[in-house]
């Protein structure tokens, strides 16, 4: 609710000025603070002043105080949004003087790159991507089923939690933008007998270590593979 387009509408209108406002005056004021980025703009528009109309109507005494505190709250966003642009400036920076390509990944920027690296340190330690899973914590416990193919079972509690914390980040917004593992993601979420998302995304982030230890220990610049 607090990208720039909602901002803007909850930040300088009432509910009774954006339930009178008329549809097309919204939507300009919707397109003009959504950098184009914004789906199904009239769907929205109808949304929010239906929201409006429905909303509830506060006590005239409370609305300078309900006014002053939403205030402040979207100026502390901006704020922290300032802030977070000037380490991921410093983030980006810093990242340049190491050896890597993981930021060549579409989905995979210089945050997440530096995240990765920082935690697995020398990739030269581990013999393989397995290895390199075990130490994140992507790996599963023993089952004693040999039919057993989803791995719908808990992880190992074991491992690095800030490099399997920046894992799975990285492998949802990858999975977003190459095809590949968008594939293997859905597969995935299909295959999984509970908490889809959650699986098919850990799973994911198990993949995408066989490629963040070849990009490591080789300096390989990635290509995208086509899907026959």
């Amino acid at each position: 609710m607090f990208e720039q387009a909602s901002r803007a509408v909850v930040g300088n209108l009432t509910p009774d000025e954006i339930a009178n406002m008329p549809v097309e005056e919204l939507l300009d004021m919707m397109l003009q603070h959504g950098n184009n980025r914004l789906k199904n703009v009239p769907e929205m528009a109808r949304v929010i002043k239906q929201a409006a109309r429905n909303s509830y109507r506060l006590n005239p005494k409370m609305r300078d105080a309900v006014d002053v505190t939403l205030a402040m709250s979207l100026e502390t966003i901006r704020f922290f949004e300032t802030q977070q642009k000037k380490i991921d400036q410093v983030i980006a920076k810093e990242l340049k003087a190491i050896p890597q390509t993981l930021d060549t990944v579409p989905g995979i920027g210089p945050v997440y790159s530096a995240g990765i690296v920082a935690e697995i340190g020398d990739i030269s330690r581990f013999k393989n991507h397995n290895a390199l899973a075990k130490f994140a914590g992507l790996t599963w416990r023993q089952h004693q089923s040999s039919k057993f193919t989803a791995k719908d079972i808990p992880l190992t509690r074991s491992g690095n939690y800030y490099l399997r914390y920046y894992l799975i980040e990285t492998a949802n917004s990858v999975r977003v933008r190459e095809p590949e593992y968008t594939a293997f993601y859905r597969k995935k979420f299909t295959e999984a007998r509970h908490h889809h998302h959650k699986r098919a995304l850990v799973l994911t982030a198990s993949k995408l270590v066989r490629m963040v230890f070849t990009l490591l220990s080789e300096g390989q610049i990635y290509r995208q593979r086509r899907l026959g």
